[in-house]
């Protein structure tokens, strides 16, 4: 539970000192950078985005492009790659081929493009739906019993089957995989700030608001709503690192987006038949996957330390 953010007699006496000066957030944000979980998951998960931004300066070229004479390469060892020079390196030896000859460090590094701007957009997508169902949870009493209803029964339906189902009707474009994905995510992130909303609405100061009239969109979006940031920056990560395996399950099973495009479940998918012989079809994007979700999970699991008031005690 996030700690509870209560106005101070300094931003009630000086507003316009105190918005320009937010040592707590400060504070945050050096103590964030001080763990080792954050500094390490973030390092990778920073090198892995710059990968995927710099992938056309990185030694690639077009993903999907066909070259069936030089299909089912594999990857070049070092004493091979210290021997070429000039014209005769081919970029195919770097990291092997696939059976239609395309290259699969070009189709990883630009895989790594869709599969992480889906997890980032999932978990956006996700995170502002489920403030927004969780705030009204919360606040209003009258609806909390119905919204949660329809929350639990949107929970029991599996998640990958939803996506499936839905991906199937409206086809595989990259807007309806990120809907697909971010709609089971919904609830857990609806329940999460509800249990906030809940706990801030009974502190005095939301009560003294009320009290004064005060309008309820200012209540929220000022007395309560900063108080689930914390908690909703942490779930975002694990939304993220969640959509990402989801995206490449559903490549991987044939269901999610069109061959054509290079996602690391579709190279997966493609190289899963001949795995004995070519065994770095798979491996390379499978590398890339694991490191990506790993990164983002470690950075979650940093966060959730720094921004939890009790583990801070705790570790003081």
């Amino acid at each position: 539970m996030a700690e509870t953010i209560m106005p101070d007699e300094t931003s009630l006496t000086m507003p316009d000192t105190a918005a320009s000066s937010p040592p707590g957030t400060r504070r945050t944000l050096f103590a964030a950078l001080r763990n080792g979980s954050v500094r390490i998951g973030g390092g990778v998960l920073l090198i892995l985005v710059l990968m995927a931004i710099f992938a056309p300066w990185l030694g690639t070229i077009d993903p999907n492009a066909i070259d069936p004479a030089s299909g089912n390469m594999l990857p070049l060892s070092a004493g091979e790659f210290s021997s070429l020079a000039g014209d005769t390196f081919h970029h195919f030896f770097l990291m092997g081929s696939d059976t239609l000859g395309r290259d699969i460090w070009s189709r990883t590094l630009y895989g790594a493009r869709i599969s992480i701007t889906i997890g980032v957009a999932v978990a956006l997508l996700a995170l502002a739906l489920g403030m927004l169902v969780g705030l009204l949870a919360g606040y209003f009493r009258r609806i909390d019993g119905l919204i949660m209803r329809l929350m639990d029964g949107l929970m029991a339906i599996p998640g990958i089957l939803f996506a499936i189902s839905l991906v199937a009707l409206f086809g595989g474009t990259v807007t309806t995989v990120i809907v697909a994905i971010a709609i089971p995510e919904i609830p857990r992130v609806a329940r999460l700030v509800r249990s906030v909303v809940l706990t801030i609405r009974e502190e005095p100061y939301v009560e003294a608001a009320i009290a004064l009239d005060t309008p309820i969109w200012k209540i929220l979006l000022k007395h309560i709503l900063p108080n689930a940031i914390a908690p909703l920056i942490v779930q975002g990560t694990y939304v993220c690192a969640a959509a990402i395996l989801v995206e490449a399950i559903l490549s991987f099973l044939g269901v999610g987006l069109p061959t054509d495009m290079a996602t690391w479940g579709n190279i997966m998918s493609e190289g899963r038949a001949q795995f004995n012989e070519y065994p770095h079809n798979v491996l390379l994007p499978g590398i890339f996957l694991a490191l990506t979700v790993l990164a983002v999970n470690v950075l979650g699991d940093g966060l959730r330390d720094t921004l939890d008031p009790k583990l801070s005690k705790r570790e003081g």
